[in-house]
């Protein structure tokens, strides 16, 4: 038996169709699984499934909206015949000092990046009951663990995504269903490209701490996910896992 197989499941990757998201779906979908890529942007939807190939699907949601991240799990699941997997990898950011920030950019980054992972979750429950058990798995990131002066609304978002998984893990692991996170470091992602342009430094800063010397490429977040989708995870929930070449192991 081959623990990493994902032959005949299907997994539903939010925020999919690049960056850390389009990463992890690859190796979900080498591992065997049939994805549906979750994201607002039509064309890069197509341009994912040209990635992925396959018989995978593109779902269009706007995952702030309540109503519109239920029906992106439902028609997730309709498409693809049955849900396994959840990803919840869709996230935004928006860089100033806490005391610059609107009520309505803080909701913006906390409605996206941790209530939808909340409300998806919640919609995904009952398919990966049906299916006789599941996976989970939550995106945070370095900014779970350490502080920065310009990630007040991301931070607390990505701290609640660690809170969070613990608390769908005990609550759902009499359904067979593991629950756990992802912790990135510093990825080369459209984001972070940006980040480097507005933070003077950053990338030698990055790459000064990182002991692995180097920023990390989306294909890096392939294993894990395959290893947090597969049974060879299956006694593995609750956890909060960096995969970050080795920044958050120095003081």
């Amino acid at each position: 038996m081959n623990l990493f197989d994902l032959k005949g499941k299907a997994a539903l990757v939010t925020g999919g169709n690049g960056g850390i998201g389009l990463g992890m779906a690859k190796g979900l979908a080498q591992a065997g699984a049939t994805i549906a890529i979750a994201g607002r942007d039509k064309a890069k939807n197509v341009a994912a499934l040209k990635e992925l190939g396959g018989k995978n699907v593109a779902v269009e949601a706007d995952l702030k909206d309540e109503k519109a991240c239920r029906a992106m799990v439902e028609e997730a699941a309709q498409k693809l015949g049955r849900l396994d997997i959840l990803v919840n990898n869709a996230g935004t950011n928006i860089r100033k000092r806490p005391e610059e920030y609107t009520l309505d950019e803080w909701k913006l980054v906390v409605d996206t990046n941790l209530t939808s992972a909340f409300v998806a979750s919640q919609a995904a429950y009952p398919h990966l009951q049906r299916a006789g058990g599941g996976k989970i798995v939550n995106i945070g990131s370095m900014t779970s663990i350490f502080g920065d002066f310009f990630v007040a609304p991301y931070g607390a978002s990505k701290g609640g995504i660690v809170q969070l998984t613990r608390a769908l893990a005990c609550a759902w692991a009499k359904d067979n269903i593991q629950v756990n996170a992802v912790l990135p470091g510093w990825i080369d992602t459209a984001l972070t490209q940006r980040a480097r342009k507005d933070i003077p430094g950053l990338n030698e800063n990055v790459l000064r701490r990182t002991p692995a010397g180097r920023w990390g490429a989306p294909a890096d977040l392939a294993g894990i996910a395959v290893f947090l989708s597969s049974k060879a995870s299956d006694f593995v929930t609750g956890t909060a896992i960096p995969v970050d070449g080795g920044y958050s192991s120095q003081g």
